[in-house]
């Protein structure tokens, strides 16, 4: 009996060590269909933060931010956003970005946690976004928590623009990395969705189209449309969102927002939440004081933080 209670004991400490480091226990993600899977084939949600601007908000963009948003969120994968637009970015001071992401992807992968590399744009810029691509393949692609996003939100481009760009990008990760997700963003703000399942890329794998939402502004026409794509066949990942409108201050709708996650959770599509970041608008889940590491006690959580740090606890049980 006692040897019995000692199996039992061991394997629940192993499931537990799983669930608190997700790469161990999914693998290497792929696609199957509309639903991101782990590496044998059964479906899988990840849910987790997206660091704000790195050339905004660079203090967020270190090792034990990442740890705290792992062991205290329960993230099961974080999103380091690394500014393409607005001063110091990466095209203007790419050492200092890489100052700040480096540590923010080799975090994850000692946390075990899956991270997205995000080319944080919304300007087409085909040639750089091709070498960046390029040099993070060859660098992380034999890790399998890396997953690229060759662009945050486009709002001008077309989608046979953006088709044309996605396959020039995919192609050079490719090169160097045979099987990690890559995620596509689609026309206006990563809402056309519906423009991506008229005619989404052919001759790729392990693809993914980014739908963004912000609750306050985006309600039930937006989750119809997702909906629609997922139903079609189309793999949706909800790679930045919020609770409030989409200019990421103003009101905070937490129905709007249950809403949302009850249709990703139904529908198998991840999340990720905007922003670890201390800005004064609504979006932003830290006060000014906040430590730049972490963990941060509820004092110095926003309203909105709360609210993604329950939904995460809700979700990503471990």
């Amino acid at each position: 009996m006692k040897k019995l209670l000692t199996i039992i004991l061991c394997a629940v400490l192993a499931c537990h060590a799983n669930a608190a480091e997700p790469v161990k226990q999914y693998g290497q993600l792929q696609v199957k269909g509309s639903q991101l899977c782990d590496q044998q084939g059964n479906p899988v949600i990840l849910r987790g933060v997206s660091l704000g601007w790195h050339n905004l908000w660079p203090r967020f963009y270190n090792k034990k931010a990442v740890q705290s948003l792992k062991e205290d969120w329960n993230c099961s994968v974080v999103r380091a956003a690394m500014g393409i637009m607005i001063e110091d970015n990466y095209l203007e001071n790419p050492s200092y970005a890489m100052q700040c992401m480096t540590p923010v992807i080799e975090s994850a992968i000692k946390q075990n946690i899956y991270v997205i590399i995000d080319w944080h744009s919304h300007l087409l810029k085909t040639k750089e976004a091709k070498a960046f691509f390029g040099k993070m393949a060859q660098k992380y692609g034999k890790f399998p928590h890396v997953i690229y996003e060759i662009y945050n939100e486009p709002v001008e481009d077309t989608w046979a623009d953006l088709k044309k760009y996605a396959a020039e990008v995919i192609g050079e990760i490719r090169k160097y990395d045979a099987d990690n997700i890559v995620l596509v963003g689609c026309p206006h703000w990563d809402q056309d969705i519906h423009l991506v399942a008229e005619s989404p890329l052919i001759g790729f794998s392990n693809v993914m189209y980014t739908v963004h939402f912000y609750a306050a502004t985006h309600g039930d026409y937006l989750r119809e449309r997702t909906e629609a794509a997922v139903k079609k066949g189309i793999p949706v990942f909800i790679s930045e969102c919020g609770a409030t409108e989409a200019s990421g201050d103003g009101k905070i709708d937490p129905v709007s927002e249950e809403k949302w996650i009850q249709m990703c959770e139904r529908l198998g599509i991840s999340w990720v939440c905007w922003s670890l970041s201390d800005k004064n608008e609504s979006s932003s889940m830290l006060l000014p004081r906040a430590t730049a590491t972490g963990p941060w006690p509820d004092d110095v959580i926003k309203d909105y933080g709360k609210l993604v740090k329950q939904l995460l606890k809700k979700y990503n049980k471990q």
